[in-house]
């Protein structure tokens, strides 16, 4: 296997789904205090999604409360209440690429603009006989990490020492 041309560097994203946005928004906006950053609505993607915010700054972690525009179309974001995954990726074309070649599965669409507005593309969560390798079961998206969110994780990690013990100040 050749070099990891790129680094995953932490959560993203974790996408929730249900029939009724409104029920979510009354537990993670209303009961958990997270803040709405903004709406996202895609025919395509079959989706009338909250984006919030858990946490702030570079390593905020996005939460999107999803519902589907009609519950009998696909994708079909309300059939897996979790949805999916969001992966920050410090160099997505050399990651699609790379993991391409080692048989990785994505889901159609190939790399496009997200909703929060990186560039995206997912890993499909079952393998075929031309990609053996997939999400196992998870839909996991893969999202371009802005220079902003690669400097913030280089510069946490640089603060961790090897053994996981952060390091004195």
């Amino acid at each position: 296997m050749t070099a990891r041309p790129f680094r995953i560097l932490g959560l993203q994203q974790v996408a929730i789904g249900g029939p009724d946005k409104q029920r979510l928004r009354g537990l993670w906006v209303d009961l958990f205090g997270l803040e709405v950053k903004g709406q996202f609505r895609s025919e395509r993607e079959n989706v009338d999604e909250d984006i919030c915010a858990l946490g702030s700054g570079p390593l905020a972690v996005e939460v999107d409360l999803m519902q589907p525009l009609d519950p009998d179309k696909k994708p079909a974001v309300h059939a897996t209440p979790l949805n999916h995954i969001g992966l920050w990726v410090d160099d997505l074309p050399a990651a699609v690429a790379w993991l391409g070649a080692q048989g990785l599965r994505f889901a159609p669409g190939g790399i496009r603009r997200g909703a929060a507005g990186h560039d995206i593309c997912f890993v499909h969560p079952k393998a075929s006989d031309e990609f053996p390798l997939a999400g196992e079961g998870v839909l996991i998206e893969l999202v371009q990490a802005p220079p902003e969110v690669v400097a913030a994780f280089t510069a946490a990690a640089s603060l961790v020492r090897p053994s996981g013990q952060g390091s004195p100040p």
